[in-house]
């Protein structure tokens, strides 16, 4: 007892009155069963990148290049009225790869390379076909504004093995936020001590972490402690997971955070290999290479998840000249992409580092004007790597010219109950109650998608 109190005094959660101590939201929590995968990094593709572009190669999309889309496809809604316009070929051609022998653009020869770690689901689809709501979906579970993100849910149903850091932090990209914004990593209605903490690029990614001039740890701490202490007497017995609560945590983590952050986020110490594995030495791939050697860092270091953003607010979104904005992005993406994968592998944190890649939607096989492409929730590819995946395979299919989702077609909802399954937790079970009802990420919907595990 003597020794736990210690602890808890250390940690700031050791309360004058019994009935309103705090446990830590963020302890590392038990899963349901033994995980694959211990964290999460997700890159988001903000603004859909195009699958008949990356990942879904179409022989007839070739074939049929400048012509109509054929009757017998059906009717299917698109943001604006493109349906009757001309199939547009792909951009590149596409090669087999590795092993598996899985093709992959020419705009990717990097993530090419890698290919047979990754599971390729190319029968994606989602429920909107504009930005907001499919980025709330992807994210979230709903196209709604308002429920609680992936990450927070990993965060909710795990808490984090670093108790000086986050669990869920989030990079987004510097030349703009999501379309959608915050909400995309928001909390919802679960306790806000598990939304996304948010890390800027640039040589200060977290603002005001250092202390003030003149100002002492020890007297830091004192201030800290009183107003732990003042606002734990304006709590109620029953409030544990109330806002107040949050702020408590949230000045608990920000105080322990100054002395393990900087270290952490500070890439100076990384070898000129590695920083060259990740693109850091280039104009092009400096940015995004060096927020994806950032995530590498943050799971190293006991993160359970986190979210990357490439793209601006328009990112991927190609309604003109795909040729200029794929070709763009996948210059800036590829290498650190693939570097990242490599880069886990070496330090031997592949297998308990899920990653995954995906957008919001994919993008329509006909054209939109006369050189882009318009959005597409019935049918897009995403992939997923590491952390218990099988590699080397591909599940799913769309149509002949990637229209719609047509073999083995996988949900947005199938996907987080894979993810939450790798992670040990079974998407079913990890509830919350909101308004008299368990609320769960994926609703009443979601399968496991068994084939996707190792």
């Amino acid at each position: 007892m003597l020794a736990l109190t210690s602890l808890l005094q250390r940690d700031g959660l050791l309360a004058a009155n019994p009935a309103t101590a705090l446990a830590n939201p963020l302890a590392p929590k038990q899963p349901h069963f033994a995980p694959r995968a211990r964290s999460v990094i997700f890159l988001f593709m903000s603004g859909g990148p195009s699958h008949v572009d990356l990942f879904d190669p179409k022989p007839d999309l070739i074939r049929l290049a400048g012509q109509p889309i054929p009757e017998s496809f059906g009717a299917f809604k698109t943001r604006r009225n493109v349906a009757k316009n001309k199939l547009l070929p792909p951009l590149r051609p596409f090669h087999r790869h590795g092993e598996s022998g899985i093709e992959v653009s020419e705009l990717l020869p990097h993530t090419a390379a890698c290919v047979d770690d990754l599971c390729v689901l190319r029968g994606c689809y989602g429920d909107s076909v504009t930005h907001p709501e499919s980025v709330y979906l992807m994210n979230t579970g709903s196209i709604l504004m308002g429920r609680p993100s992936l990450g927070a849910w990993a965060a909710y149903g795990l808490g984090t093995e670093n108790q000086d850091l986050p669990s869920f932090v989030v990079l987004p990209d510097p030349g703009g936020w999501v379309k959608g914004g915050a909400p995309a990593w928001g909390n919802g209605y679960l306790p806000a001590t598990y939304q996304g903490t948010l890390l800027r690029g640039g040589a200060s990614p977290i603002l005001d972490l250092n202390s003030p001039d003149g100002v002492s740890p020890q007297q830091q701490r004192a201030t800290v402690d009183f107003i732990n202490r003042l606002n734990r007497e304006s709590l109620s017995p029953g409030e544990e997971n109330s806002d107040l609560a949050a702020r408590i945590a949230a000045y608990e983590l920000a105080f322990r955070m100054q002395t393990r952050a900087p270290g952490v986020v500070d890439l100076s110490g990384e070898s000129e290999a590695t920083q060259k594995l990740y693109g850091l030495d280039r104009p092009t791939t400096a940015e995004f290479g060096a927020r994806c050697l950032r995530a590498r860092r943050l799971v190293e270091h006991g993160v359970r998840f986190v979210q990357l953003y490439c793209g601006d607010t328009n990112g991927w979104d190609g309604h003109s000249d795909m040729e200029g904005n794929h070709t763009k992005l996948c210059a800036q993406s590829d290498l650190p992409i693939a570097g990242l994968l490599q880069d886990l592998k070496a330090r031997g944190l592949f297998d308990s580092t899920l990653v995954v890649w995906g957008g919001e939607f994919g993008r329509m096989p006909m054209s939109e004007g006369s050189d882009g492409r318009d959005h597409n929730p019935h049918g897009f590819c995403m992939w997923l790597a590491g952390g218990g995946v099988k590699g080397g395979q591909v599940i799913g299919a769309t149509d002949a010219v990637g229209l719609r989702a047509a073999e083995d077609r996988t949900h947005v909802h199938d996907i987080h109950a894979t993810i939450l399954h790798l992670l040990g937790l079974d998407h079913e079970l990890l509830t919350y109650r909101h308004n008299g009802r368990d609320e769960r990420l994926t609703d009443v919907a979601g399968n496991v998608i068994k084939r996707v595990v190792g």
